[in-house]
């Protein structure tokens, strides 16, 4: 069946982010999940979860209106290519995660190549082959159905709770006002973070 979105969906999506990647794509098809079965933030409040910090939150940002700002779109940093989706309304809610083979055949290559590219040992040839192969992965992901895609459950525990306006405390050391819950306390002091590990570090 492949991707539902529509082609000003994607262009739009791309421009906001920058560039079109792999990991773009792989957030295109993680919003497209949460429009299909939950709707969009404008429609009944949501809460997105992402387990990465790759490009495609941004994607899951611009297209589901769950935005780091509004305070529903969540950044747990677990490492994971998963991504999960509450709607408070009826508190349905759903867990995709990438399947493995999701990136094709061509997968296993563009990461071999990636690394070289990185550490600064690939070939210019090895280089247009990446691009080559990068190519073949976003179509295979744009392609995929969504179930043959992720590993999609569904989830029974509660949303995480809405964003709360605390007091701010102004850090004894650097005088920065700090929201409560963010600062520390040290020797009878109230600290923000930085200056806390600063003198945690000294002890």
């Amino acid at each position: 069946m492949g991707c539902s979105l529509s082609t000003e969906q994607i262009a739009k999506t791309i421009e906001f982010h920058g560039h079109e990647c792999p990991g773009l794509s792989i957030g295109l098809r993680a919003a497209e999940l949460c429009l299909r079965e939950l709707g969009h933030n404008d429609q009944s409040p949501l809460v997105a979860v992402s387990e990465t910090d790759m490009c495609g939150a941004d994607a899951i940002q611009f297209l589901t209106g769950c935005t780091y700002g509004k305070g529903n779109f969540i950044h747990r940093d677990h490492g994971k290519m998963a991504f999960s989706f509450h709607r408070r309304s009826d508190g349905k809610a759903l867990r995709a995660l990438l399947r493995p083979d999701a990136y094709g055949p061509a997968g296993v290559e563009m990461r071999e190549l990636m690394k070289r590219i990185v550490d600064g040992t690939a070939s210019e040839e090895e280089k247009r082959r990446s691009q080559e192969l990068r190519a073949q992965v976003q179509k295979a992901i744009m392609d995929a159905d969504l179930e043959i895609l992720f590993s999609i459950e569904a989830i029974e525990s509660l949303p995480p709770r809405p964003a709360r306006i605390l007091d701010s405390l102004a850090c004894a050391h650097c005088g920065e006002l700090t929201m409560d819950s963010r600062t520390r306390r040290f020797g009878g002091e109230t600290l923000c973070i930085p200056c806390f590990e600063q003198v945690e570090q000294k002890i």
